[in-house]
């Protein structure tokens, strides 16, 4: 199968099918934490996308609620499944301050 073939093919596959595609694609390339970051000032500090201001918590938390991978991409349309890749691999290294950043998060609200 040449590599048009199978572009054809993905680009006729549902949102929930590409981002699953795309999930495990960028697994094989992704460094646990990368492109996350945390900036001083910027939402608390709290670890977020790179050049968001969309907190990896706040993703875990939308996961947790049953919201899945892509309706997280179609609610941020900014976003990728990458970036997803890297908030899930980031929430999978740091569990304590995702559960901590959720836990301030909901006594606030």
């Amino acid at each position: 199968m040449t590599r048009q073939e199978i572009e054809h093919q993905l680009l006729n596959l549902s949102l929930a099918d590409k981002a699953e595609i795309i999930q495990n694609l960028t697994k094989n390339l992704s460094t646990a934490g990368r492109g996350i970051t945390k900036t001083p000032g910027v939402c608390g500090g709290e670890a977020c996308i790179a050049g968001t201001r969309i907190a990896v918590w706040l993703l875990v938390e939308a996961q947790q609620l049953g919201i899945n991978e892509a309706q997280l991409l179609q609610d941020y349309p900014h976003i990728t499944a990458a970036d997803l890749v890297n908030a899930w691999a980031y929430a999978d290294a740091h569990p304590e301050e995702i559960a901590a950043a959720i836990r301030a998060n909901n006594e606030v609200a």
